[in-house]
């Protein structure tokens, strides 16, 4: 039994010998972070985000506030960016003889500008991300012909558009994949009001988040009380692949601010061609949530923060009641704020 002590408290003792070496290591692993823009910090320096006060921040000097500050304001100042490249355009469909309204999407790899100096390598339709807009009637009879340039298969799939199974545009699964340098052609039946979208299904992890989305509508939506919108919009949600954090294919400062005047109403079309849900919080102004994936509610209802789960769409009326420039954004603070200013999903709603 003395053995036994002895031994207990030998051990005792060289495990409070070896505590200062590996304790403060292991701490600072513990709560070492890296912010959106990959700088490291410490839960300890970002105290506010633990519900503590920093002892570090509380020391820091005037010039470090005061440095965070010009930053964000320089970066704040430079919005709306100018940027290459304008995603989600409309495109004009070729009308054929019997009527068919005939749009052609060609996939290549471009060079994409997301904000200004960020250049990254892209796949696009017709050379913008998002892809041009389709846009068609209910009853039209629609032909998209698919024509492919990009250096590996690729395929179109119509996300909550009327179409048979032959047309669904899952690689292996209805079509086999379109090769590089070969075209594919889609019918498809605008049978009902839609408000839908397309993309790659074929390695959808990389060639969506790389660029290969767009938005469909066809018909238009019918509003709460026969109310026609002045002003109808698409906010196209991205958050991964080679385009990233974005708005329509722009991150802050590039993203385009929304323009209306006090009394008008806009229509917007929140599309998620993401990863992960978003949500999407307007400053000011109600959203009044009149339809989900392109389905009138029975019962619309008031929200100032609408959540989009990735493929989902959810149509919101806003009525312009109060002037001044709003903020408009994505509430994980991570997808729009962060130490340099507001980035990626962030954008505003500007009333005059």
């Amino acid at each position: 039994m003395r053995d036994r002590h002895l031994l207990i408290g030998a051990v005792a003792f060289a495990v409070a010998a070896a505590v200062p070496l590996w304790a403060p290591s292991l701490t600072a692993d513990a709560s070492a972070t890296t912010s959106p823009h990959g700088d490291t910090t410490s839960q300890a320096a970002a105290g506010h985000d633990m519900g503590a006060t920093s002892s570090s921040a509380a020391s820091a000097s005037p010039t470090d506030w005061q440095a965070m500050d010009k930053a964000m304001a320089d970066r704040a100042k430079q919005f709306p960016a100018k940027t290459a490249g304008e995603g989600g355009q409309y495109l004009e469909p070729k009308i054929l003889a019997d009527g068919t309204k005939q749009f052609t999407l060609t996939a290549s790899e471009i060079s994409w500008e997301v904000e200004p100096g960020k250049v990254v390598k892209a796949m696009a339709y017709n050379g913008m991300v998002p892809g041009p807009t389709l846009r068609a009637d209910v009853g039209d009879k629609v032909q998209v012909v698919l024509k492919n340039e990009l250096p590996e298969s690729t395929v179109i799939h119509w996300h909550g558009i009327p179409i048979t199974n032959d047309m669904d545009g899952v690689a292996d699964i209805t079509q086999p994949p379109v090769p590089p340098g070969k075209s594919f052609t889609y019918n498809i039946s605008a049978d009902r009001q839609s408000v839908g979208w397309y993309h790659s299904h074929h390695d959808g992890t990389k060639q969506v988040g790389d660029g290969l989305w767009g938005a469909f509508i066809i018909g238009d939506l019918p509003l709460p009380g026969g109310v026609k919108a002045d002003h109808e919009e698409i906010m196209q949600l991205q958050d991964a692949g080679a385009i990233g954090l974005s708005l329509n294919g722009k991150s802050f400062p590039a993203t385009k601010p929304l323009e209306m005047k006090v009394g008008e109403s806009m229509l917007i079309h929140y599309v998620n061609a993401g990863t992960t849900p978003h949500p999407m919080h307007l400053h000011g102004l109600d959203q009044l949530v009149v339809a989900k994936d392109g389905f009138p509610l029975a019962q619309p209802y008031k929200a100032d923060t609408v959540l989009v789960a990735p493929g989902e769409r959810y149509s919101v009326l806003v009525v312009a009641t109060k002037p001044g420039n709003w903020a408009f954004h994505c509430h994980i603070f991570p997808h729009s704020e962060g130490s340099t200013g507001m980035f990626g999903m962030f954008t505003e709603l500007r009333v005059s």
